[in-house]
């Protein structure tokens, strides 16, 4: 079985804790896009972690996790990573984690330059693209460029090494144009020899790997980071990462192009969150989305920002479903909303006055208006609801609500943060 896990609206919908719980019944988890711009948070017996390059499986001793070439990784924050796992006594070792020879490294000029751009657009105009400041775009340009570095080459540092100084220099015409200092080879050189070494023994084709896995029979979950709506040529661009998160890429990023998808679940929340710059239009502001940000700790894995909020938006989550091909649902964050008496959904947008279904072009959306409907909320504890039976009638009404409105089986409801807090409904 080759199943997705991936988000269905603007990231942040709580995949990590949805990976980390149906990873019980699959032998391996694969990364397969992304970088350090976002994080998965999960609790469970042995505590609370923050994932942001490593597969959310790492934390169950039987699953093995792959970080597959769609991946950029950033060598020092890797190795950071993993070492907090350990202190956490989570093992990490070859065995259990396995790094795709064509994954992309995120070098420290890569971080240089979005920080350089982001500033700039700030001063400029005042309207950054909300990055992370971690590198994410300006290495994937220097992958589509062919000027990036590919983990399997931490294989060969002979080779490596003499590709860099034209690299170097090719990277500093662009960072003395910002007026900042240049970087050297030997800063490198350092770089990949405090950092790279240490992971060179991770390194593999992760192609082979997962090909045996599956002609063993063996299950396999691809783990998406962010949501459709962060999706370089689906989303709300500019204001996306830098990669594919449709569920589609999932094989293709994970180095298993020749392998399709059994089954891909979608995670969105019980209501709307979004963390950066862009268009939002479900958003709530002053007092509701102080309350609202603050019931559900809405603020970013990654970065700590607060993320922006709101209420479930039909229209976001229908397109987010149709792109990521969902076949059933993963509603988390229910309890979230249990002191509500009413909750309101954004069930249309109004563009120019006139009542919109379909989620429109990104240069359009800042005109659109949400369309509120509200319903009657359930105002008590779900967090010791474990069964259908055990939900009260106005929580349940609201499920089916919004299954009805975004025409799609949800499957799982979680009702907390812990591995036990969840009810499947089928």
């Amino acid at each position: 079985m080759l199943t997705s896990i991936c988000g269905i609206n603007w990231g942040d919908e709580g995949k990590g804790r949805m990976v980390d719980l149906l990873s019980r019944d699959f032998d391996v988890v694969c990364r397969y896009q992304g970088g350090n711009n976002a994080g998965h948070t999960v609790i469970n017996d042995k505590g609370r972690f923050i994932l942001n390059l490593l597969p959310s499986g790492i934390l169950r001793e039987d699953v093995v996790n792959v970080m597959g070439p769609g991946m950029v990784i950033d060598l020092k924050h890797l190795c950071g990573e993993i070492q907090k796992l350990r202190e956490g006594g989570i093992a990490v070792s070859p065995e259990n984690l396995k790094i795709s020879d064509k994954a992309i490294i995120t070098m420290p000029y890569n971080v240089l330059q979005d920080i350089m751009e982001e500033d700039r657009l700030t001063k400029a105009t005042g309207k950054p693209y909300g990055s992370t400041r971690r590198g994410i775009a300006p290495v994937y340009a220097d992958k589509y460029m062919k000027k990036a570095f590919r983990m399997g080459e931490l294989l060969n540092t002979e080779l490596l090494y003499k590709r860099l100084p034209d690299i170097v220099e090719w990277k500093n015409m662009t960072i003395k144009a910002y007026g900042f200092n240049p970087v050297t080879v030997e800063e490198m050189v350092a770089y990949f020899e405090e950092y790279g070494k240490p992971l060179a023994k991770y390194v593999t084709d992760t192609g082979v790997y997962l090909n045996n896995a599956n002609a063993q029979g063996k299950n396999i979950m691809f783990e998406a980071q962010l949501g459709a709506l962060r999706d370089i040529d689906y989303g709300i661009v500019p204001y996306t990462s830098s990669s594919s998160t449709i569920a589609a890429y999932a094989p293709i990023g994970a180095g298993v192009p020749n392998l399709k998808l059994s089954n891909s679940i979608g995670i969105m929340k019980a209501y709307s969150s979004c963390v950066g710059a862009g268009p939002f239009t479900c958003e709530y502001f002053g007092d509701k989305a102080e309350k609202l940000r603050d019931l559900g700790g809405e603020y970013g894995a990654a970065t700590g920002r607060p993320r922006r909020v709101g209420p479930f938006d039909v229209v976001a989550s229908r397109y987010g479903i149709r792109c990521q091909g969902a076949d059933e649902i993963a509603l988390t964050k229910l309890d979230v909303l249990d002191s509500y008496e009413e909750i309101e959904i954004c069930t249309h947008y109004t563009l120019n006055g006139k009542v919109i279904d379909e989620f429109p072009f990104t240069d359009v959306l800042d005109e659109c208006k949400p369309v509120f409907e509200k319903v009657k909320g359930w105002n008590c504890d779900l967090s010791h609801c474990r069964t259908v039976d055990d939900l009260p009638k106005e929580a349940l009404d609201y499920i089916r609500l919004l299954e009805k409105l975004c025409g799609c089986k949800i499957s799982y409801v979680s009702v907390g943060a812990e591995r036990d807090a969840y009810i499947k409904m089928r």
